[in-house]
């Protein structure tokens, strides 16, 4: 294969030609990235080629950090940013969407995939549009999915987010509490559903489970549902006394009225993603059209490098369910022109029958250039003696993404042994590392740098991205290198939250990231809640969460939707629940319970709690063990303490971490540090 030249590249020559600016290696150009906010950001804008529908001045008009003011004047839509590559697209022989299933995959290589191309990708987002507004769907009202991986569910977005309305999607494997916990707090006014799903060869009816939802969320108004795990499941199954029922199928039908995505100003709301916290109910986050569409394809073209079908030809795969923000990724590639290729179901096959190889396999066949998903895959293939090249044709694959957490070094080994090598060259790893909050990365690669494993290649343009030690008594923060400190980032960017969902005063917002560290001049400074270190030749290594968010296979989960889960058994009394992350080594989730007095955790009460984890939550959440504990560390405000048992845990001293004077029941630790001393011995 002989590789394009890459798009960092083009944009450097871009710039040189039209800026006069030019700079010697990726460190310099990342440097007036984060010097030069103003500039920086009006290049993404003239570079890509967006278009503003009124006119506008500045990129970044007044900075602050949260509240920066950008764009001010500009209108655009992220909907009209996808289609506006249709026709192009289309003349080049590229389809939109590639996609299958399971049950696709399981009749053979010669299987034919779906393919939806860009003018049918067009029709339907109007034609779906139109239907919407014609149920009194408007701007600014939110619009709920309980959809899988598949192409109505783009359609469906994109409908919703060209009429100004503002989207939300939960994957359909998420239990009752874990989507209410969502989308009670944004007052829905529809709602677009599978009846069920199949995800391992297995079908799930979610046509009860979805009654139960309507039946707590009054606001609902219509109802669409999309058959996918029974072809005759009849939507008004689901109307109400003042609620309609519609199907899917009727709304996007050959010969409907379209109406085209309509401008809207650059902070307008886009979407309401969610990140959770380690207590109350999960964190909905509002980003913006214009700074998501700014983000994806900065990320997109000039890290991942991944460019438009018309012009390179590429496919770009990411595995993704719809409950993590990485399908908000792959679904990004449309914006630029590429064609993405979906995959809904498994990734390992069934339990009767484990495959590994399912998405290496699709990947083959669907031509895919570009592949990503969770580190955690890659480790389960190197456990399963994966030869993705065994009866497949990967030779088209040029690049490998990895997120979720750290790829250990022997699977970067694996990756480069397994896979073809490019021009002679090892396949190109690309690990991002970033999150929910911003819709973005704040690590990522290029290809015009040097891998090593267990590193990120670098910081991202845009993202002045350190590393800070303890605050001082002013909140401020040293920079450090090559030693581990907070993830901050300490400039604004466009994709960061425009704010939370019903937050009076910004309060919910200030305390997730601006709670800890200030600049010198008492602004705010963002903190991720990662353990990180920049290294000497500018590359990034992250060590885990510096929080007790739980973040199993790159889905994070608040430890409070657990607690309410697992609290809900009569025999829990009380539970703590803490995720151990380490580099290059899998993720280790133990649950500790307190229980009513006289009972013992055995076999059957273990199964009955992981059964009520997967039901609420999901099957990612379910812990590795559960321990029966006297009683669960608490301050003596009455906090559990998960991040000071994280971090004993991870090897921390009991001294260092847990403050006995200051906590409600001392008593209790010695359990704990004999536990964690056990666990450093194995």
């Amino acid at each position: 294969m002989t590789l394009p030249i890459p798009h960092i590249t083009r944009y450097q020559d871009w710039l040189a030609r039209t800026r006069g600016l030019h700079f010697d290696g990726y460190d310099a150009l990342w440097q007036w990235s984060v010097t030069e906010l103003d500039a920086f950001w009006l290049s993404i804008w003239d570079y890509f080629e967006l278009q503003s529908a009124t006119p506008f001045e500045r990129a970044l008009c007044e900075e602050r950090m949260p509240g920066a003011r950008w764009f001010e004047g500009a209108s655009l839509n992220y909907a009209a940013q996808v289609l506006r590559h249709a026709d192009a697209a289309h003349a080049a022989g590229h389809p939109a969407i590639v996609w299958a299933n399971e049950a696709m995959l399981a009749q053979g290589p010669s299987c034919a995939l779906g393919e939806l191309s860009w003018p049918e990708l067009r029709r339907q987002v109007g034609t779906l549009a139109a239907s919407l507004r014609r149920l009194g769907v408007q701007r600014g009202d939110r619009v709920v999915a309980f959809l899988p991986n598949i192409p109505q569910t783009a359609v469906a977005f994109l409908a919703v987010a060209s009429l100004g309305a503002i989207w939300s999607v939960c994957s359909p494997d998420m239990g009752p509490v874990a989507v209410l916990d969502r989308f009670s707090q944004i007052e829905p006014k529809a709602l677009i559903t599978v009846d069920g799903y199949v995800y391992g060869g297995q079908g799930f009816d979610r046509m009860p489970l979805l009654r139960q939802l309507l039946a707590a969320l009054p606001s609902v108004r219509d109802v669409v549902l999309l058959p996918c795990l029974d072809a005759q499941a009849e939507a008004q199954l689901l109307a109400g006394p003042a609620r309609a029922a519609h199907a899917f199928a009727d709304l996007v039908a050959p010969g409907l009225p379209q109406l085209a995505p309509e401008p809207m100003p650059f902070d307008h709301p886009l979407w309401i993603v969610y990140s959770s916290g380690t207590t109350g109910l999960p964190k909905p986050i509002v980003h913006g059209h214009g700074g998501v569409v700014l983000e994806a394809l900065k990320m997109g073209r000039l890290h991942n490098n991944v460019g438009a079908s018309a012009q390179d030809g590429d496919r770009f795969h990411w595995y993704s369910s719809t409950g993590w923000i990485m399908w908000n990724c792959q679904i990004a590639g449309l914006l630029s022109g590429t064609t993405i290729c979906l995959f809904d179901g498994n990734p390992g096959g069934t339990r009767e029958h484990p495959d590994w190889s399912t998405l290496w396999r699709f990947a083959a066949q669907a031509g895919v250039t570009f592949f990503g998903a969770g580190a955690a895959f890659y480790a389960n293939c190197l456990k399963a003696g994966v030869r993705p090249q065994q009866g497949t044709d990967l030779s088209r694959l040029r690049a490998v993404g990895s997120t979720g957490s750290p790829l250990a070094d022997e699977c970067y080994d694996w990756i480069w042994s397994s896979l073809p090598q490019v021009e002679g060259r090892p396949i190109w790893i690309s690990c991002i590392s970033g999150g929910t909050d911003f819709a973005g990365a704040f690590l990522a690669g290029v290809p015009t740098l040097p891998v090593h494993r267990g590193q990120m290649q670098c910081r991202c343009l845009g993202a002045s991205v350190q590393a800070f030690g303890e605050p001082d008594a002013q909140g401020r923060g040293q920079v450090l290198i090559n030693e581990v400190g907070e993830l901050v980032c300490t400039r604004p960017m466009p994709s960061m939250p425009l704010m939370f969902w019903n937050d009076p005063g910004n309060a919910r917002y200030l305390e997730s990231y601006f709670d800890m560290y200030r600049g010198a001049q008492g602004e705010g400074i963002w903190r991720h809640g990662d353990w990180l270190k920049i290294t000497p030749e500018g590359g990034a290594i992250i060590y885990g969460r510096s929080d007790a968010t739980i973040n199993r296979h790159g889905i994070r989960m608040g430890t409070a939707e657990l607690y309410r889960a697992v609290e809900a058994l009569p025999e829990v009394l009380d539970s703590l629940v803490v995720d151990l992350e380490y580099l290059g080594r899998d993720s280790y989730m133990p649950l500790f319970v307190v229980l009513r007095e006289g009972l013992v955790l055995d076999e059957t009460l273990t199964r009955r709690l992981r059964e009520a984890i997967r039901q609420a939550l999901s099957a990612r959440h379910v812990p590795n063990e559960i321990f029966q504990v006297a009683a669960i560390p608490r301050t003596l405000s009455g906090k559990k303490m998960e991040l000071p048992v994280k971090k004993l845990l991870q090897g921390a001293s009991a001294d260092a971490v847990l403050k006995r004077d200051a906590m409600a029941n001392a008593e209790c630790v010695d359990w704990f540090v004999a536990f964690a001393a056990q666990r450093a011995g194995l």
